[in-house]
């Protein structure tokens, strides 16, 4: 069963499974048991006959649901929530993210590419879902026909969704992207007045939203966000002289729906804080809202190691004396970074440090000190078990990134598997 494609494997598909079935059959799996296919069987078909990788991430939906019920109570009532869940929803599995983030009030949905939107729409997702960043012409006919809202910022894509929209005899709603200095996408602010007039004159286009987006919201210093919000607030202030109504407006992102409250506007635009992850150290906290993601595995094999012996490619480690190490099967191949001797995981509560270089498929711990763990015993690569924790954050100080990178980086290759209340939705197959 399957949900997930990440953006480093964007022809493969993420395992999903129920946390019932996946921890019954990690029961028997010191003896498991192979059926006999038909060698025409497709190989697609086989994963459901296999028993399941002892490699695995954990989305927590039950935190999911009360990360957004803590959003909801801390945000002014009048403010929208659109949740992004481009690329996976940040490696969590989209459609299980954006069943959830509906049910909990969000009224918009936001994705990068055209295929990430389709999908949604053809795993049954009706809601709004706003296209971030600027559309080949190609794309704009299967936006109209997906009904997908489209970012304008140039007068070409303007003119072409209009001629498109006035032969299929719609009036599009529209959101107009404003550059106020991160130079990525949008308009220029002090250029956009033609392009509002063009999108205003053009009958089959509605003028619904108007956006920008800061580069620079959760850091202590504001100064740039302040900036930019100035520059967004003088083209409000264009309109309003020309008597051009926006429904939403909106600025925000996770550390700017923290900490800028004077930007929240009509709509935030939130995709990792439901997630449970902060943007950076400093902004502002909601007490109660915790990561969903889990990544674990099992110990696979168990060495003993005398003095001198070294460990993994390039003999990076060498045994200061007797040792005993474990091996578990996740390496750089599912999204680990690729270190030697640094870092840690959590067995039976207790931190065991990593040795030795991460392989592709695998990584070594010493477990000295930790005489009781044992062969397929569970260990936690990242999250909390008992009352230590492997945060995001020490991730990608591993990997001298950030949340973000490490959260999409985990690859499609480990199964996600769904745990806590989930609506009853079920395991289902988003092909990448």
């Amino acid at each position: 069963m399957t949900d997930f494609g990440s953006s480093s494997a964007s022809n493969h598909t993420m395992n999903t499974i129920e946390l019932d079935s996946h921890t019954a059959a990690l029961e028997e799996f010191r003896a498991p048991t192979r059926p006999e296919l038909p060698s025409s069987q497709p190989l697609e078909r086989l994963s459901s006959d296999l028993p399941p990788r002892p490699a695995w991430i954990e989305i927590d939906l039950r935190q999911l649901k009360r990360n957004f019920q803590l959003i909801n109570d801390d945000k002014p009532a009048h403010l929208q929530i659109l949740c992004v869940v481009k690329d996976e929803a940040y490696g969590h599995g989209a459609l299980r993210i954006a069943q959830t983030a509906l049910a909990g009030g969000a009224r918009f949905l936001a994705l990068a590419t055209l295929e990430e939107a389709v999908t949604l729409r053809d795993r049954g997702i009706n809601a709004r879902m706003l296209l971030l960043g600027d559309r080949h012409e190609k794309e704009l006919p299967h936006c109209l026909a997906h009904d997908l809202t489209c970012c304008l910022s140039d007068a070409q894509s303007t003119e072409r969704l209009g001629r498109l929209a006035t032969r299929a005899g719609q009036r599009v709603p529209v959101h107009l992207k404003l550059n106020t200095g991160m130079n990525r996408y949008g308009v220029r602010w002090d250029e956009a007045l033609p392009l509002i007039e063009l999108i205003c004159q053009t009958k089959s286009l509605a003028l619904e939203g108007i956006l920008t987006h800061f580069a620079q919201s959760d850091e202590a210093d504001k100064t740039f966000a302040l900036l930019q919000l100035a520059r967004f607030n003088e083209v409000l202030s264009a309109l309003t002289e020309r008597a051009v109504s926006v429904k939403l407006r909106h600025v925000c992102n996770s550390g700017g729906f923290l900490d800028l409250p004077q930007a929240h506007f009509d709509m935030v635009r939130l995709g990792i804080l439901p997630l449970g992850v902060y943007p950076s150290s400093v902004c502002r906290r909601i007490a109660g809202i915790g990561p969903v993601m889990t990544v674990k595995a099992r110990i696979a094999a168990i060495q003993l190691l005398q003095t001198g012996d070294t460990v993994g490619y390039g003999m990076r480690y060498a045994a200061p004396g007797p040792r005993r190490i474990a091996v578990l099967p996740i390496g750089y191949g599912d999204g680990f970074p690729r270190v030697r001797n640094q870092g840690c995981v959590l067995i039976h509560g207790r931190r065991a440090p990593l040795v030795g270089g991460v392989a592709m498929d695998a990584l070594i711990v010493d477990i000295t000190e930790i005489p009781q763990a044992q062969l397929w015993d569970e260990a936690v690569l990242m999250g909390r078990q008992g009352d230590e924790e492997i945060s995001v954050h020490d991730i990608a100080k591993l990997k001298n990134s950030v949340s973000y990178d490490v959260l999409t980086s985990w690859r499609a290759r480990l199964p996600r598997i769904f745990v806590g209340e989930s609506g009853g939705l079920q395991a289902n197959h988003i092909a990448q």
